[in-house]
């Protein structure tokens, strides 16, 4: 039985270290206030979004931090052949 639980136990270990949150970072707006901090909760693409989220929370949303002050994002161009 306590190996049983065992196993368990680092099954459930092991997902939550394996799960990652990062692609989340890469939306524009965060939801911000007491106890979610800064930058807070990255994962809304519009700002309705973020502020349909924040209503009644007494939460607000802000621009990402990452996303306003990180790399620039390389645009792909399509080369233009002429015929």
């Amino acid at each position: 039985m306590r190996n049983a639980m065992l196993a368990a136990l680092a099954l459930a270990a092991a997902t939550v270290a394996g799960s990652s949150p990062a692609a989340a970072y890469d939306y524009p707006y965060c939801l911000q206030g007491r106890g979610i901090g800064i930058p807070g909760e990255c994962a809304y693409s519009t700002y309705a979004q973020c502020m349909a989220s924040a209503s009644g929370r007494a939460l607000y949303c802000n621009v990402n931090p990452r996303v306003a002050f990180g790399p620039p994002q390389q645009r792909r161009v399509r080369p233009h052949w002429e015929y």
